[in-house]
């Protein structure tokens, strides 16, 4: 038996086909409908003109995208010759503002996603006003983002060879402010215990420090026996170097590097989406892989005991939040404001050349890659982290999340995995 279902608030919508057997779901087919052409629209503008279209792929990850075509044009300029130092001002800013938008992209996607559609499968009602939530931290956020960026969604203020904001010492505490304020709430909502205790908590006996809303959704995962639920291959893969995280591709317990060579986009049937291998192989991407990749002793202990279930998943997206709000005090303690904010003349480029923008985005790793010939875009792909996650798969084996459903008792129980995934449609129909 085949059942459609429509599956919308996931940045666009996707339609999914279930396989029934048994009573168990045996396959999904996972279907994008909606082609957007972003690719296409580039080719034949001027390199620069990335900066400002790209970052319209995604509402939510606009900034990853217009870090990630940056990037594509230095690289593209290093290997012709052009010497980009960035001073440690603008990578520091870069970081800041990549740090929040992850973070505001987590909070609306724990308190609009995933708290109100566990609710919907166990069908119960708590009353709480999630949106409300979501708008409070996410917004405060974000305005520790436009400090610099100048506004979100869509800046543009990264440019080739660093920024174009010159932040005074007024904005850098304003700033912080609003990462004092993020900070508050994930300790009096979220969690219900001091940052500086959450930041301790290194195994799965610690967790029980932890109320608010996380224990909420840990104790009714556990209650429903869903913390071992949502499992796929248990491989993972990391290609950027952001936020403090280190590359690299995991299997079981052993981390090598990761080459963007070997990376390889193809066609499905049914869905307007390409898929993503590494090797000819499947790697989840997000959160979980950057945890896992990086060591991080939560995750790891977690994943000991669950593997990657959705539990696993959800937990290592949730604590990221933590990890990056002290990584962005971090970073505004140690901005040197008296340093250049770009190292490269506004009228200083180059005609032809091949490049490579890598950002780990909220989702995953994106990347983006270009080609210019006599100062214009002859081609130009995106490959982005919901393409890795969301694959139909090989003749060898299921796509990431298509192994994780399969087994699910319910449609319904089905979907909650697959947005454990945190799927963005528009950016796979880019």
């Amino acid at each position: 038996m085949v059942v459609k279902k429509l599956i919308e608030k996931i940045e666009g919508e996707a339609e999914l086909d279930f396989t029934f057997k048994n009573g168990k779901i045996e396959d999904v087919h996972i279907g994008f409908g909606f082609y957007r052409g972003i690719e296409e629209i580039l080719v034949g503008k001027v390199p620069r003109d990335a900066l400002v279209i790209t970052p319209r792929v995604c509402g939510i990850c606009n900034h990853a995208h217009l870090l990630a075509a940056v990037r594509a044009i230095e690289n593209g300029y290093q290997s012709q010759g052009i010497s980009i130092q960035l001073t440690s001002k603008a990578e520091k800013i870069r970081e800041f503002t990549l740090a929040c938008e992850v973070i505001q992209n987590h909070i609306k996607w724990f308190y609009l996603v995933i708290l109100p559609q566990f609710e919907h499968l166990t069908a119960t009602q708590s009353g709480e006003n999630y949106a409300l939530k979501a708008s409070y931290l996410s917004s405060t956020i974000t305005k520790a983002l436009a400090v610099f960026a100048g506004q979100w969604p869509h800046s543009s203020y990264a440019v080739p060879g660093g920024i174009t904001c010159d932040p005074t010492y007024v904005d850098v505490m304003q700033a912080e402010g609003f990462v004092d304020e993020a900070i508050r709430f994930f300790e009096q909502v979220m969690t219900g215990i001091s940052f500086s205790d959450y930041l301790e908590i290194e195994s799965v006996s610690s967790l029980s420090k932890i109320n608010g809303d996380l224990r909420k959704l840990i104790d009714g995962l556990e209650v429903y026996g869903m913390l071992s639920t949502g499992q796929s291959y248990d491989r993972f893969i990391v290609f950027g170097k952001d936020m403090g995280r280190p590359s690299g591709k995991l299997i079981a317990t052993s981390v090598a590097n990761a080459d963007i060579r070997y990376v390889e986009e193809s066609e499905q049937k049914g869905t307007v989406a390409k898929a993503v291998t590494y090797k000819n192989r499947l790697y989840e991407v997000g959160p979980l892989a950057r945890g896992m990749v990086a060591k991080t002793p939560i995750v790891r202990s977690l994943h000991k005991r669950y593997k990657d279930s959705l539990y696993t998943r959800i937990f290592a997206r949730v604590n990221e939040i933590a990890q990056l709000l002290g990584y962005c005090k971090e970073l505004l303690y140690d901005l040197s404001l008296d340093e250049p904010s770009c190292v490269l003349e506004a009228n200083q480029t180059h005609d032809s050349f091949e490049g490579v923008g890598i950002v780990e985005a909220s989702r995953g790793s994106l990347i983006h890659k270009t080609t210019v010939e006599k100062g214009k875009i002859v081609n130009y792909e995106i490959i982005t982290p919901t393409q890795w996650n969301l694959s139909h798969g090989t003749s060898q084996e299921k796509g990431i999340a298509i192994r994780a459903m399969v087994g699910s008792k319910s449609i319904e129980e089905a979907t909650f995995i697959f947005r454990t995934f945190d799927v963005c449609s528009v950016c796979t129909a880019q």
